[in-house]
């Protein structure tokens, strides 16, 4: 069975460590700040931006500072080396470590999508597209072991190709150089987030032909992390940010694609706004983003099952050593939803 051994883990702590080395150390502010890694810079995390432009974590009396990971094992890796608070990543980071019984846990409490949030794209349009026809063809996927990836492998698996077998595919492009990439002609098919998707449809390069979020069904795809100690000696902040989460989520849930990318552009400065309505409304319309923040146990078995499936991982880790829905719960009692 294939595993991320801890040697393995601190390699890439330190490789996080160097690329989040820039970041500034928390000033003497009126409010804390708040550092937050986010697995990529995506659509996919609206409500996270929302969150940010309405003011809501400055509401709660919070300043959030973030920064990209590029990857859910360097967003880990961030947490465990303290160069980031709270860290946004598939919840199949915190297991692994939590296999490995290291001192230190990785807590995910609370959940910002239930759907896979990539689209695969072909070189041309495919309206009667079938999974099978990638069969012989190439595949530009992700990192072995994310979230992604697998999902990704699941889908093709129980539509009957078999990855690495029926179908080739690569996995050593870093996942914020795959749409350049396909655009410079490698591959035949490739899966991105959005606003990634459009812009590359927008080019003509490609075009998107299925929803992994469609085809993938739910899962907590991704979640906010702290470490154990980090939830225990800050508590109020943790409750504070799920406020915040949680209050963002609705108001996503409320409005309409065009309201969403308007007040989430600044944090798009350089996508078209076009792009970000059409991205938005991907999502919206496979109801991408969780409704509410709480993680629940059947939600990460299913995740952990296709940790299983991929090879990663032999057995489940119990619910309790790696999700704390305290906060969560707490957010849901205590907001309005009016």
């Amino acid at each position: 069975m294939k595993k991320i051994t801890y040697l393995a883990l601190l390699l890439v702590l330190f490789m996080s460590a160097t690329l989040l080395s820039g970041c500034k150390e928390n000033d003497v502010e009126s409010m804390p700040k708040v550092r937050v890694s986010e697995v990529i810079h995506s659509v996919f995390y609206a409500p996270q931006y929302v969150a940010l432009h309405k003011g809501y974590f400055e509401d709660e009396g919070l300043d959030v500072e973030l920064a990209i990971a590029w990857g859910a094992d360097r967003g880990a890796a961030a947490l465990l080396s303290n160069s980031a608070d709270i860290a946004l990543f598939g919840p199949e980071a915190a297991v692994y470590i939590a296999r490995e019984q290291t001192d230190t846990k990785l807590v995910g409490f609370a959940q910002l999508t239930q759907k896979d949030g990539s689209f695969f794209l072909a070189r041309e349009p495919m309206p009667e597209f079938e999974w099978t026809d990638v069969k012989g063809k190439t595949i530009i996927g992700g990192r072995p072991g994310g979230v992604p990836q697998m999902v990704q492998e699941y889908v093709l698996y129980h539509n009957d190709v078999v990855p690495h077998h029926d179908v080739e595919i690569i996995q050593n492009i870093d996942l914020g150089a795959t749409a350049q990439a396909f655009e410079n002609d490698v591959g035949d098919f490739v899966q991105l987030f959005e606003p990634g998707a459009s812009i590359v449809e927008n080019t003509g390069s490609g075009h998107v032909v299925a929803s992994f979020g469609e085809a993938g069904g739910d899962i907590p795809y991704t979640v906010y992390h702290a470490t154990d100690s980090y939830i225990e000696e800050n508590p109020d902040i943790i409750q504070k940010f799920t406020n915040a989460i949680y209050r963002a989520q609705i108001w996503v849930d409320n409005h309409s694609a065009e309201e969403i990318a308007e007040v989430i552009q600044p944090s798009f400065a350089e996508t078209d706004y076009d792009i970000l309505v059409s991205s938005v409304e991907r999502y919206k319309k496979q109801d991408t983003w969780s409704k509410d923040p709480i993680l629940r146990k059947e939600s990460l078995d299913k995740l952990q099952e296709i940790c299983i499936f991929s090879e990663e991982l032999d057995k489940k880790v119990p619910y309790e050593e790696i999700v704390k829905t305290k906060f969560a719960e707490e957010a849901v009692k205590s907001i309005n939803i009016d």
